[in-house]
Protein backbone atom coordinates (compact mmCIF):
# COMPACT_ATOMS: atom_id res chain seq x y z
CA UNK A 1 0.00 0.00 0.00
CA UNK A 2 1.29 3.44 -0.92
CA UNK A 3 0.21 6.60 0.91
CA UNK A 4 -1.38 9.48 -1.01
CA UNK A 5 0.88 12.37 -1.96
CA UNK A 6 1.04 15.09 0.65
CA UNK A 7 -1.80 17.59 0.64
CA UNK A 8 -4.16 15.40 -1.40
CA UNK A 9 -7.10 13.92 0.53
CA UNK A 10 -7.88 10.21 0.34
CA UNK A 11 -11.42 9.82 -1.01
CA UNK A 12 -13.70 6.91 -1.85
CA UNK A 13 -13.97 6.23 -5.59
CA UNK A 14 -17.29 7.64 -6.82
CA UNK A 15 -19.52 5.98 -9.41
CA UNK A 16 -21.72 2.96 -9.68
CA UNK A 17 -21.95 -0.29 -11.61
CA UNK A 18 -25.73 -0.36 -11.37
CA UNK A 19 -27.77 -3.52 -11.06
CA UNK A 20 -26.02 -6.77 -11.97
CA UNK A 21 -26.28 -7.48 -15.71
CA UNK A 22 -28.67 -4.57 -16.39
CA UNK A 23 -26.20 -1.90 -15.26
CA UNK A 24 -23.63 -3.16 -17.76
CA UNK A 25 -26.22 -3.21 -20.56
CA UNK A 26 -27.30 0.35 -19.76
CA UNK A 27 -23.71 1.60 -19.75
CA UNK A 28 -23.05 -0.20 -23.04
CA UNK A 29 -26.05 1.42 -24.72
CA UNK A 30 -25.02 4.83 -23.36
CA UNK A 31 -21.45 4.33 -24.58
CA UNK A 32 -22.30 3.27 -28.11
CA UNK A 33 -25.65 4.88 -28.86
CA UNK A 34 -27.26 7.22 -26.33
CA UNK A 35 -24.20 9.35 -25.56
CA UNK A 36 -21.15 8.24 -27.51
CA UNK A 37 -17.65 7.72 -26.11
CA UNK A 38 -16.65 11.26 -25.20
CA UNK A 39 -19.98 12.27 -23.68
CA UNK A 40 -20.14 8.95 -21.83
CA UNK A 41 -16.96 9.89 -19.98
CA UNK A 42 -17.37 13.67 -19.74
CA UNK A 43 -20.89 13.41 -18.31
CA UNK A 44 -19.62 11.11 -15.56
CA UNK A 45 -16.65 13.37 -14.80
CA UNK A 46 -19.15 16.21 -14.34
CA UNK A 47 -21.62 14.09 -12.37
CA UNK A 48 -19.04 12.78 -9.91
CA UNK A 49 -16.76 15.83 -10.00
CA UNK A 50 -13.89 13.40 -10.38
CA UNK A 51 -11.64 12.09 -13.15
CA UNK A 52 -11.50 8.75 -11.33
CA UNK A 53 -14.76 6.80 -11.02
CA UNK A 54 -16.40 3.40 -11.28
CA UNK A 55 -18.28 2.36 -14.38
CA UNK A 56 -18.86 -0.58 -16.72
CA UNK A 57 -17.02 -0.82 -20.03
CA UNK A 58 -18.22 -2.60 -23.17
CA UNK A 59 -18.76 -5.20 -24.36
CA UNK A 60 -20.20 -6.59 -21.13
CA UNK A 61 -22.65 -9.55 -21.18
CA UNK A 62 -22.22 -12.11 -22.61
CA UNK A 63 -18.76 -11.56 -24.07
CA UNK A 64 -16.99 -10.20 -20.98
CA UNK A 65 -17.42 -11.97 -17.65
CA UNK A 66 -16.74 -8.82 -15.62
CA UNK A 67 -17.25 -5.38 -17.22
CA UNK A 68 -16.55 -3.45 -13.99
CA UNK A 69 -13.65 -0.98 -14.18
CA UNK A 70 -12.20 2.02 -12.38
CA UNK A 71 -11.73 4.74 -14.99
CA UNK A 72 -8.70 7.04 -14.78
CA UNK A 73 -9.07 10.06 -17.07
CA UNK A 74 -6.42 12.63 -16.13
CA UNK A 75 -2.69 12.96 -16.82
CA UNK A 76 -1.70 12.21 -13.21
CA UNK A 77 -3.71 9.04 -12.55
CA UNK A 78 -3.37 7.51 -16.04
CA UNK A 79 0.33 6.44 -15.79
CA UNK A 80 -0.49 3.88 -13.10
CA UNK A 81 -1.33 1.70 -16.11
CA UNK A 82 2.35 1.69 -17.14
CA UNK A 83 3.64 0.45 -13.77
CA UNK A 84 3.87 -3.31 -14.24
CA UNK A 85 5.14 -3.74 -10.67
CA UNK A 86 1.63 -2.81 -9.50
CA UNK A 87 -0.50 -3.56 -12.56
CA UNK A 88 -0.97 -6.90 -14.31
CA UNK A 89 -1.34 -6.94 -18.10
CA UNK A 90 -2.60 -10.52 -18.45
CA UNK A 91 -5.01 -10.80 -21.43
CA UNK A 92 -6.08 -7.13 -21.27
CA UNK A 93 -5.10 -5.93 -24.76
CA UNK A 94 -8.75 -5.64 -25.80
CA UNK A 95 -9.99 -4.72 -22.34
CA UNK A 96 -12.41 -6.84 -20.34
CA UNK A 97 -12.61 -9.66 -22.90
CA UNK A 98 -10.22 -11.89 -24.84
CA UNK A 99 -11.04 -12.87 -28.44
CA UNK A 100 -10.86 -16.56 -29.23
CA UNK A 101 -7.24 -17.71 -29.42
CA UNK A 102 -8.17 -19.36 -32.72
CA UNK A 103 -7.59 -15.88 -34.21
CA UNK A 104 -3.91 -16.26 -33.26
CA UNK A 105 -3.29 -19.93 -34.01
CA UNK A 106 -4.14 -21.04 -30.48
CA UNK A 107 -1.34 -18.97 -28.94
CA UNK A 108 -1.46 -16.13 -26.46
CA UNK A 109 0.70 -13.81 -28.55
CA UNK A 110 3.09 -11.33 -26.94
CA UNK A 111 0.50 -8.55 -26.75
CA UNK A 112 -1.64 -10.70 -24.41
CA UNK A 113 1.22 -11.59 -22.06
CA UNK A 114 2.16 -9.93 -18.79
CA UNK A 115 5.87 -9.01 -18.50
CA UNK A 116 6.18 -11.44 -15.59
CA UNK A 117 5.59 -14.35 -17.98
CA UNK A 118 8.87 -15.81 -19.33
CA UNK A 119 7.51 -16.02 -22.89
CA UNK A 120 6.93 -12.26 -22.89
CA UNK A 121 10.62 -11.58 -22.35
CA UNK A 122 11.75 -13.90 -25.13
CA UNK A 123 9.14 -12.71 -27.65
CA UNK A 124 9.54 -9.00 -27.01
CA UNK A 125 13.35 -9.26 -26.92
CA UNK A 126 13.18 -11.08 -30.24
CA UNK A 127 11.01 -8.45 -31.94
CA UNK A 128 13.13 -5.61 -30.58
CA UNK A 129 16.20 -7.39 -31.98
CA UNK A 130 14.52 -7.78 -35.37
CA UNK A 131 13.60 -4.10 -35.51
CA UNK A 132 17.14 -3.09 -34.55
CA UNK A 133 18.54 -5.24 -37.37
CA UNK A 134 16.20 -3.52 -39.88
CA UNK A 135 17.19 0.01 -38.81
CA UNK A 136 18.94 0.91 -42.07
CA UNK A 137 15.95 -0.23 -44.14
CA UNK A 138 13.33 2.00 -42.51
CA UNK A 139 13.90 5.25 -44.40
CA UNK A 140 14.63 4.01 -47.95
CA UNK A 141 11.91 1.35 -47.89
CA UNK A 142 9.25 3.65 -46.49
CA UNK A 143 10.13 6.43 -48.93
CA UNK A 144 9.82 3.96 -51.81
CA UNK A 145 6.39 2.88 -50.61
CA UNK A 146 5.31 6.50 -50.09
CA UNK A 147 6.38 7.43 -53.61
CA UNK A 148 4.01 4.84 -55.06
CA UNK A 149 1.24 6.00 -52.72
CA UNK A 150 1.51 9.60 -53.90
CA UNK A 151 1.49 8.46 -57.53
CA UNK A 152 -1.73 6.55 -56.84
CA UNK A 153 -3.25 9.57 -55.06
CA UNK A 154 -2.36 11.94 -57.92
CA UNK A 155 -3.80 9.52 -60.47
CA UNK A 156 -7.06 9.32 -58.52
CA UNK A 157 -7.26 13.09 -58.18
CA UNK A 158 -6.68 13.50 -61.92
CA UNK A 159 -9.65 11.29 -62.72
CA UNK A 160 -12.00 12.08 -59.80
CA UNK A 161 -10.79 15.51 -58.55
CA UNK A 162 -10.57 14.05 -55.04
CA UNK A 163 -8.69 11.08 -53.57
CA UNK A 164 -9.47 8.72 -50.73
CA UNK A 165 -6.31 8.78 -48.62
CA UNK A 166 -7.29 5.71 -46.61
CA UNK A 167 -7.38 3.31 -49.57
CA UNK A 168 -3.95 4.36 -50.84
CA UNK A 169 -2.58 4.36 -47.29
CA UNK A 170 -3.84 0.82 -46.66
CA UNK A 171 -2.04 -0.52 -49.72
CA UNK A 172 1.14 1.39 -48.90
CA UNK A 173 1.13 0.33 -45.24
CA UNK A 174 0.68 -3.38 -45.90
CA UNK A 175 3.29 -3.29 -48.65
CA UNK A 176 5.81 -1.63 -46.31
CA UNK A 177 5.17 -3.97 -43.39
CA UNK A 178 5.33 -7.15 -45.47
CA UNK A 179 8.49 -6.06 -47.28
CA UNK A 180 10.10 -4.99 -44.00
CA UNK A 181 9.62 -8.37 -42.29
CA UNK A 182 9.64 -10.71 -45.30
CA UNK A 183 11.92 -8.85 -47.75
CA UNK A 184 9.47 -9.58 -50.53
CA UNK A 185 6.62 -7.72 -52.20
CA UNK A 186 3.28 -9.25 -51.14
CA UNK A 187 2.19 -9.25 -54.79
CA UNK A 188 4.79 -11.98 -55.34
CA UNK A 189 2.94 -14.27 -52.90
CA UNK A 190 -0.46 -15.96 -52.94
CA UNK A 191 -1.82 -12.86 -51.20
CA UNK A 192 -1.51 -10.78 -54.34
CA UNK A 193 -3.26 -7.49 -53.56
CA UNK A 194 -5.64 -9.06 -51.02
CA UNK A 195 -3.45 -8.50 -47.95
CA UNK A 196 -5.11 -5.33 -46.62
CA UNK A 197 -8.64 -6.70 -47.06
CA UNK A 198 -7.77 -9.97 -45.33
CA UNK A 199 -6.13 -8.24 -42.37
CA UNK A 200 -9.01 -5.76 -42.12
CA UNK A 201 -11.48 -8.63 -41.83
CA UNK A 202 -9.31 -10.58 -39.35
CA UNK A 203 -8.70 -7.55 -37.10
CA UNK A 204 -12.24 -6.26 -37.49
CA UNK A 205 -13.82 -9.46 -36.20
CA UNK A 206 -11.60 -9.40 -33.11
CA UNK A 207 -12.41 -5.76 -32.33
CA UNK A 208 -16.09 -5.78 -33.36
CA UNK A 209 -17.31 -5.93 -29.72
CA UNK A 210 -15.64 -2.53 -29.17
CA UNK A 211 -17.12 -0.77 -32.20
CA UNK A 212 -20.29 0.37 -33.86
CA UNK A 213 -20.77 0.49 -37.62
CA UNK A 214 -23.12 3.48 -37.56
CA UNK A 215 -26.45 1.93 -38.45
CA UNK A 216 -29.55 4.16 -38.08
CA UNK A 217 -30.57 4.63 -34.46
CA UNK A 218 -33.75 2.58 -34.83
CA UNK A 219 -31.48 -0.42 -35.55
CA UNK A 220 -29.27 0.10 -32.50
CA UNK A 221 -30.68 -2.89 -30.61
CA UNK A 222 -30.14 -5.13 -33.62
CA UNK A 223 -26.54 -3.95 -33.99
CA UNK A 224 -25.95 -4.29 -30.27
CA UNK A 225 -27.21 -7.86 -30.33
CA UNK A 226 -25.15 -8.69 -33.41
CA UNK A 227 -21.83 -7.13 -32.41
CA UNK A 228 -21.73 -6.70 -28.63
CA UNK A 229 -23.61 -9.61 -27.10
CA UNK A 230 -21.98 -12.84 -28.32
CA UNK A 231 -18.37 -13.64 -29.29
CA UNK A 232 -17.61 -13.38 -33.00
CA UNK A 233 -16.66 -16.87 -34.27
CA UNK A 234 -13.27 -17.45 -35.89
CA UNK A 235 -14.63 -19.64 -38.70
CA UNK A 236 -15.77 -16.48 -40.51
CA UNK A 237 -12.14 -15.69 -41.25
CA UNK A 238 -10.48 -19.10 -40.89
CA UNK A 239 -9.55 -19.59 -44.56
CA UNK A 240 -8.41 -15.98 -44.90
CA UNK A 241 -6.19 -16.28 -41.84
CA UNK A 242 -4.61 -19.49 -43.15
CA UNK A 243 -3.81 -17.71 -46.41
CA UNK A 244 -2.23 -14.84 -44.48
CA UNK A 245 -0.27 -17.17 -42.19
CA UNK A 246 0.98 -19.29 -45.10
CA UNK A 247 2.21 -16.21 -46.98
CA UNK A 248 4.20 -15.00 -43.98
CA UNK A 249 5.53 -18.48 -43.17
CA UNK A 250 6.72 -19.07 -46.74
CA UNK A 251 8.33 -15.63 -47.01
CA UNK A 252 10.05 -15.20 -43.65
CA UNK A 253 12.49 -18.10 -43.30
CA UNK A 254 15.33 -15.88 -42.02
CA UNK A 255 12.95 -14.34 -39.48
CA UNK A 256 11.85 -17.77 -38.27
CA UNK A 257 15.44 -19.03 -38.15
CA UNK A 258 16.30 -16.14 -35.86
CA UNK A 259 13.27 -16.87 -33.69
CA UNK A 260 14.55 -20.39 -33.09
CA UNK A 261 17.84 -18.91 -31.84
CA UNK A 262 15.74 -17.15 -29.17
CA UNK A 263 14.16 -20.47 -28.20
CA UNK A 264 10.84 -19.73 -29.94
CA UNK A 265 9.06 -22.42 -31.96
CA UNK A 266 8.67 -21.53 -35.66
CA UNK A 267 4.89 -21.93 -35.63
CA UNK A 268 4.49 -19.76 -32.54
CA UNK A 269 6.93 -17.21 -33.98
CA UNK A 270 4.97 -16.99 -37.22
CA UNK A 271 1.62 -16.48 -35.48
CA UNK A 272 3.28 -13.73 -33.43
CA UNK A 273 4.72 -12.25 -36.62
CA UNK A 274 1.28 -12.16 -38.25
CA UNK A 275 -0.10 -10.42 -35.17
CA UNK A 276 2.71 -7.88 -34.93
CA UNK A 277 2.75 -7.20 -38.67
CA UNK A 278 -1.02 -7.33 -39.22
CA UNK A 279 -2.71 -6.22 -36.01
CA UNK A 280 -0.06 -3.95 -34.49
CA UNK A 281 1.91 -2.51 -37.42
CA UNK A 282 -0.47 -2.49 -40.39
CA UNK A 283 -3.52 -1.98 -38.17
CA UNK A 284 -1.80 0.91 -36.42
CA UNK A 285 -0.70 2.56 -39.67
CA UNK A 286 -4.17 2.08 -41.15
CA UNK A 287 -5.76 4.02 -38.29
CA UNK A 288 -2.98 6.44 -37.44
CA UNK A 289 -1.73 7.91 -40.74
CA UNK A 290 -5.18 9.19 -41.83
CA UNK A 291 -5.53 10.75 -38.38
CA UNK A 292 -2.18 12.51 -38.78
CA UNK A 293 -3.09 13.76 -42.25
CA UNK A 294 -6.48 14.94 -40.97
CA UNK A 295 -4.98 17.15 -38.26
CA UNK A 296 -2.17 18.51 -40.43
CA UNK A 297 -4.62 19.18 -43.25
CA UNK A 298 -7.05 21.04 -41.00
CA UNK A 299 -4.23 23.13 -39.50
CA UNK A 300 -4.21 25.32 -42.63
CA UNK A 301 -1.85 27.05 -45.01
CA UNK A 302 0.17 28.99 -42.43
CA UNK A 303 1.41 25.85 -40.72
CA UNK A 304 1.85 24.16 -44.10
CA UNK A 305 4.12 26.99 -45.24
CA UNK A 306 6.20 26.76 -42.06
CA UNK A 307 6.54 22.98 -42.41
CA UNK A 308 7.47 23.19 -46.09
CA UNK A 309 10.13 25.79 -45.37
CA UNK A 310 11.65 23.83 -42.47
CA UNK A 311 11.62 20.52 -44.34
CA UNK A 312 13.02 21.80 -47.63
CA UNK A 313 15.73 23.82 -45.90
CA UNK A 314 16.91 20.87 -43.82
CA UNK A 315 16.87 18.47 -46.78
CA UNK A 316 18.86 20.93 -48.90
CA UNK A 317 21.43 21.52 -46.16
CA UNK A 318 21.93 17.80 -45.51
CA UNK A 319 21.79 16.72 -49.15
CA UNK A 320 18.77 14.49 -48.77
CA UNK A 321 16.23 12.97 -46.39
CA UNK A 322 18.69 11.67 -43.81
CA UNK A 323 18.46 11.08 -40.07
CA UNK A 324 20.52 14.24 -39.63
CA UNK A 325 18.05 16.22 -41.74
CA UNK A 326 15.10 14.83 -39.77
CA UNK A 327 16.70 15.89 -36.48
CA UNK A 328 16.80 19.49 -37.72
CA UNK A 329 13.03 19.53 -38.23
CA UNK A 330 11.80 20.59 -34.78
CA UNK A 331 8.40 21.78 -35.99
CA UNK A 332 7.80 18.60 -37.99
CA UNK A 333 8.55 16.49 -34.94
CA UNK A 334 6.30 18.67 -32.78
CA UNK A 335 3.42 18.36 -35.26
CA UNK A 336 3.65 14.56 -35.09
CA UNK A 337 3.66 14.57 -31.28
CA UNK A 338 0.75 17.02 -31.21
CA UNK A 339 -1.31 14.71 -33.41
CA UNK A 340 -0.39 11.77 -31.16
CA UNK A 341 -1.47 13.86 -28.17
CA UNK A 342 -4.78 15.13 -29.45
CA UNK A 343 -5.96 11.84 -30.98
CA UNK A 344 -3.82 8.88 -29.91
CA UNK A 345 -4.09 5.86 -32.17
CA UNK A 346 -4.93 3.47 -29.30
CA UNK A 347 -7.35 5.31 -27.00
CA UNK A 348 -7.78 2.60 -24.36
CA UNK A 349 -5.48 1.03 -21.77
CA UNK A 350 -6.33 -1.63 -19.21
CA UNK A 351 -4.59 -3.30 -16.29
CA UNK A 352 -5.53 -5.21 -13.14
CA UNK A 353 -4.23 -4.22 -9.71
CA UNK A 354 -1.73 -6.81 -8.45
CA UNK A 355 -2.13 -5.57 -4.88
CA UNK A 356 -3.98 -2.93 -2.89
CA UNK A 357 -2.71 0.41 -4.19
CA UNK A 358 -3.40 4.13 -3.88
CA UNK A 359 -3.48 6.27 -7.01
CA UNK A 360 -3.44 10.06 -7.23
CA UNK A 361 -5.29 12.48 -9.46
CA UNK A 362 -4.79 16.26 -9.41
CA UNK A 363 -7.19 16.72 -6.50
CA UNK A 364 -7.46 13.49 -4.55
CA UNK A 365 -6.12 10.02 -3.85
CA UNK A 366 -8.10 6.80 -4.24
CA UNK A 367 -7.63 3.28 -2.93
CA UNK A 368 -7.89 0.44 -5.43
CA UNK A 369 -8.18 -3.13 -4.21
CA UNK A 370 -6.21 -6.08 -5.53
CA UNK A 371 -7.97 -7.64 -8.52
CA UNK A 372 -9.87 -4.52 -9.60
CA UNK A 373 -9.60 -3.59 -13.27
CA UNK A 374 -8.28 -0.12 -14.10
CA UNK A 375 -9.25 1.50 -17.39
CA UNK A 376 -7.71 4.59 -18.98
CA UNK A 377 -9.29 6.64 -21.77
CA UNK A 378 -6.20 8.23 -23.22
CA UNK A 379 -7.73 11.14 -25.20
CA UNK A 380 -8.93 12.64 -21.91
CA UNK A 381 -5.59 12.12 -20.17
CA UNK A 382 -3.62 13.72 -23.01
CA UNK A 383 -6.04 16.64 -23.24
CA UNK A 384 -5.87 17.33 -19.51
CA UNK A 385 -6.55 21.10 -19.14
CA UNK A 386 -4.40 21.21 -16.00
CA UNK A 387 -1.39 20.14 -18.07
CA UNK A 388 -1.96 21.54 -21.55
CA UNK A 389 -3.05 25.04 -22.56
CA UNK A 390 -5.91 24.99 -25.08
CA UNK A 391 -5.97 21.18 -24.91
CA UNK A 392 -8.74 20.75 -27.49
CA UNK A 393 -6.83 22.76 -30.11
CA UNK A 394 -4.22 21.36 -32.49
CA UNK A 395 -1.16 23.53 -31.78
CA UNK A 396 1.60 22.52 -34.17
CA UNK A 397 4.47 24.16 -32.28
CA UNK A 398 3.34 22.88 -28.84
CA UNK A 399 6.41 20.68 -28.35
CA UNK A 400 9.07 23.00 -29.80
CA UNK A 401 11.81 24.29 -27.46
CA UNK A 402 10.72 24.29 -23.81
CA UNK A 403 7.53 22.62 -24.96
CA UNK A 404 9.51 19.39 -25.13
CA UNK A 405 9.13 19.25 -21.34
CA UNK A 406 5.49 18.30 -21.91
CA UNK A 407 6.37 15.14 -23.84
CA UNK A 408 6.27 13.15 -20.61
CA UNK A 409 2.48 13.62 -20.75
CA UNK A 410 2.18 12.08 -24.25
CA UNK A 411 1.12 8.48 -23.64
CA UNK A 412 0.21 7.02 -27.05
CA UNK A 413 2.75 4.14 -26.89
CA UNK A 414 1.52 2.55 -23.63
CA UNK A 415 4.19 4.56 -21.87
CA UNK A 416 5.53 8.09 -21.63
CA UNK A 417 7.07 9.52 -24.78
CA UNK A 418 10.20 10.23 -22.72
CA UNK A 419 10.62 6.55 -21.83
CA UNK A 420 11.79 3.58 -23.89
CA UNK A 421 10.38 0.11 -24.48
CA UNK A 422 12.14 -2.80 -22.78
CA UNK A 423 11.55 -6.53 -22.57
CA UNK A 424 10.24 -5.90 -19.04
CA UNK A 425 7.49 -3.40 -19.84
CA UNK A 426 4.48 -3.18 -22.16
CA UNK A 427 5.53 -0.10 -24.11
CA UNK A 428 5.23 -0.52 -27.87
CA UNK A 429 8.50 -2.00 -29.22
CA UNK A 430 8.02 -0.01 -32.42
CA UNK A 431 7.51 3.30 -30.59
CA UNK A 432 10.45 5.10 -32.19
CA UNK A 433 9.69 3.60 -35.59
CA UNK A 434 6.13 4.97 -35.50
CA UNK A 435 7.44 8.47 -34.79
CA UNK A 436 10.07 8.14 -37.52
CA UNK A 437 7.57 6.98 -40.15
CA UNK A 438 5.12 9.71 -39.15
CA UNK A 439 7.79 12.36 -39.59
CA UNK A 440 8.79 10.85 -42.95
CA UNK A 441 5.16 10.98 -44.13
CA UNK A 442 4.96 14.69 -43.30
CA UNK A 443 8.38 15.30 -44.90
CA UNK A 444 7.52 13.54 -48.15
CA UNK A 445 4.18 15.32 -48.27
CA UNK A 446 5.70 18.80 -48.06
CA UNK A 447 8.59 18.02 -50.36
CA UNK A 448 5.94 17.38 -53.02
CA UNK A 449 3.17 19.85 -52.13
CA UNK A 450 2.85 23.38 -50.78
CA UNK A 451 -0.55 22.82 -49.18
CA UNK A 452 -3.58 20.55 -49.26
CA UNK A 453 -7.15 20.38 -47.99
CA UNK A 454 -9.17 17.50 -46.57
CA UNK A 455 -12.68 16.37 -45.78
CA UNK A 456 -13.07 13.86 -42.97
CA UNK A 457 -15.58 11.46 -41.49
CA UNK A 458 -15.53 9.29 -38.38
CA UNK A 459 -14.86 5.55 -38.74
CA UNK A 460 -15.24 2.86 -36.04
CA UNK A 461 -11.48 3.12 -35.52
CA UNK A 462 -9.93 6.35 -36.80
CA UNK A 463 -11.01 8.70 -39.56
CA UNK A 464 -11.84 8.60 -43.24
CA UNK A 465 -9.83 11.27 -45.03
CA UNK A 466 -10.56 12.57 -48.52
CA UNK A 467 -7.98 14.84 -50.13
CA UNK A 468 -9.89 17.61 -51.87
CA UNK A 469 -6.92 19.59 -53.16
CA UNK A 470 -3.17 19.14 -53.55
CA UNK A 471 -1.06 22.14 -54.55
CA UNK A 472 2.25 20.96 -55.96
CA UNK A 473 5.44 22.48 -54.59
CA UNK A 474 6.55 25.67 -56.27
CA UNK A 475 10.08 25.27 -54.87
CA UNK A 476 12.14 22.46 -53.39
Amino acid sequence: MFPPQSGVPLKPIPGSYGLPFFGAIKDRLDYFYNQGKDEFFSSRVEKYQSTVFRTNMPPGPFIAQNPKVIAVLDAISFPILFDTSKIEKFNVLDGTYLPSLSFTGGYRVCAYLDPSEPNHTSLKSFFMSVLASKHKDFVPLFRTCLSQMFIDIEDEMSSKRTANFNDSNDAMSFNFVFRLFCEKDPSETKLGSEGPAIVDKWVGLQLAPLATIGLPKFLKYFEDLLMHTFPIPFFLVKSDYKKLYDAFYASSSSFLDKAESFGIDRDEACHNLVFVAGFNAYGGMKAWFPTLIKWVGKAGEKLHSQLANEIRTAVKEEGGVTFQALEKMALTKSVVFEALRIEPGVPFQYGMAKEDIVINSHDAAYEIKKGEMIFGYQPFATKDPKIFDHPEEFVGHRFVGEGENLLKYVYWSNGRETEDPTAGNKQCPGKDLVVLLSRLLVVELFLRYDTFTVETAVLPFGSSVTLTSLIKATST
